[in-house]
C-alpha cells in the first residue's frame, strides 16, 4: 500500500505509521504540529520515525488539511492507495472554549480530504471518530448500530458530522469509507492533555489530581497498540454496499453505499478511582485528589461493542490495563528521565 497518514506526528498516528513501516509499506505523513500541547512530543515522535531502518519508505510534510491548494497538490503528486485521516484538533473540554479551531480542522479539513479521495480514486478512506459521538444514548455497551445523534460536545458533533459526511461522499461517488470510533486510548507516546498523561506527571510531582465526577466516571480503556491492530487489519476490507441494507429500518453502522462502522475499543468499562489506584500501584506512589463535579461535554460511562470488529478481523483487542499503564509508565520514567 502507498498510504497516506494524516496526524502522522499524533499519537495514533506516530504509532500507526511505524507499523504500517515495519510491514513493507510506504508512507507519506502530514501534520501542521500545532501547539494544542507539547510541540516537542510531536518533534520526538517525528524524529522517531525518521530514524527507523524503513524510513526510505517514508516522508513528512508539514501541511494544514485546511490548506486546499496544498491539499490538492499532495493528492495531485502522490498515488495513494489508503488514506487515514488521524488529523483534526482533539479534545473535548477545548472544544467548548476554542469551537473555531474544530470547524477549521475537523469540518472543512475532512473536507478537502474526502476530495482529495474522491478526485484521486483512493481506494480505502479510514478516518478516526469516537466514543463521543454516542453522547445521550443511554444504552451500554454502546454498539456501531446504535444511535448516535445526540452528542453533547462540539468535538463530538464534528466527529459525528465526518461521519455524515463520508456517507454521502460514500453514496456520491461510491468512494470506500471506513469510519474507526475509538474509546479512550492510551499508552508510551500519549497524549499530555490526556487523564494518564496529566495524573503522572502530577503524581510524580507530589500535586493533587483533579477527578471529576468523584472518581465515578467509567472509561472503556484501549491500549494503543490495540488500536493499530484494529487500524491495520480493516485497511485491506474495503468495505461493500450492504445487500440486506433497509431503507425503512437503516443500519447506523452500515449501507447502500460502500460505508462502515467500527467501534475499536477494549470491550471493558473501568471506574476512573480503579484506573488511579493501577496507576499508584504501577508509580509506586499514592495519589492526592481532588473532588470535582462532571464536567460539561462529558458523559459518565463510555463501553464499546466491538462484535462487528471481531467478526470482520477476527481481532479483540485484550490488553490489560495494569500491563498497558506499567508500559506507559516505563516509557514515561525514560522520556522525561525520571
Amino acid at each position: 500500500m502507498h498510504v497516506l497518514v494524516t496526524g502522522v506526528a499524533g499519537f495514533i498516528g506516530f504509532h500507526l505509521t511505524r507499523r504500517l513501516l515495519a510491514e513493507g509499506h510506504s508512507v507519506v505523513g502530514i501534520d501542521i504540529c500545532d501547539a494544542y500541547y507539547d510541540v516537542k512530543l510531536k518533534e520526538d515522535r517525528l524524529a522517531q520515525l525518521l530514524a527507523l531502518p524503513q524510513a526510505a519508505r517514508f516522508r513528512f510534510e508539514k501541511l494544514d488539511l485546511a490548506d486546499k491548494t496544498g491539499m490538492e497538490t499532495l493528492f495531485s503528486r502522490e498515488a495513494f492507495s489508503h488514506v487515514v485521516n488521524l488529523a483534526g484538533q482533539a479534545g473535548v473540554r477545548y472544544s467548548i472554549e476554542n469551537p473555531e479551531s474544530y470547524l477549521r480542522s475537523n469540518l472543512l479539513g475532512f473536507g478537502h480530504v474526502l476530495e482529495g479521495c474522491r478526485l484521486h480514486r483512493v481506494c480505502h478512506l479510514l478516518y478516526a471518530s469516537s466514543s463521543s459521538v454516542y453522547g445521550l444514548n443511554a444504552q451500554r455497551p454502546y454498539a456501531a448500530n446504535q444511535s448516535a445523534d445526540h452528542p453533547v460536545s462540539l468535538y463530538a458533533a464534528t466527529k459525528r458530522s465526518n461521519e455524515l459526511m463520508a456517507h454521502a461522499y460514500s453514496h456520491l461517488y461510491r468512494l470506500p469509507c471506513t469510519g474507526l470510533r475509538f474509546f479512550t486510548v492510551y499508552g508510551p507516546w500519549g497524549r499530555p492533555d490526556m487523564a494518564l498523561h496529566l495524573f503522572t506527571t502530577a503524581i510524580l510531582r507530589g500535586m493533587p489530581i483533579k477527578v471529576f465526577n468523584n472518581g465515578h466516571m467509567r472509561r472503556d480503556f484501549t491500549y494503543i497498540d490495540d488500536i493499530v491492530e484494529g487500524i491495520v487489519r480493516l485497511m485491506p476490507l474495503i468495505p461493500q454496499a450492504n445487500p440486506d441494507f433497509a431503507p425503512q429500518h437503516p443500519d447506523p453502522a452500515s449501507s447502500s453505499a460502500p460505508w462502515r462502522i467500527y467501534n475499536i475499543g477494549n470491550n471493558a468499562t473501568v471506574e476512573l478511582n480503579d484506573f488511579i489506584a493501577t496507576l499508584e500501584q504501577a508509580l509506586g506512589k499514592k495519589a492526592r485528589k481532588e473532588l470535582l463535579p462532571m464536567q460539561p461535554g462529558d458523559v459518565e460511562e463510555t463501553w464499546a461493542d466491538i462484535d462487528a470488529l471481531q467478526a470482520a478481523t477476527g481481532f479483540a483487542p485484550a490488553t490489560p490495563l495494569a500491563k498497558g499503564i506499567a508500559r506507559f509508565v516505563a516509557w514515561y520514567r525514560e522520556y522525561y528521565r525520571i
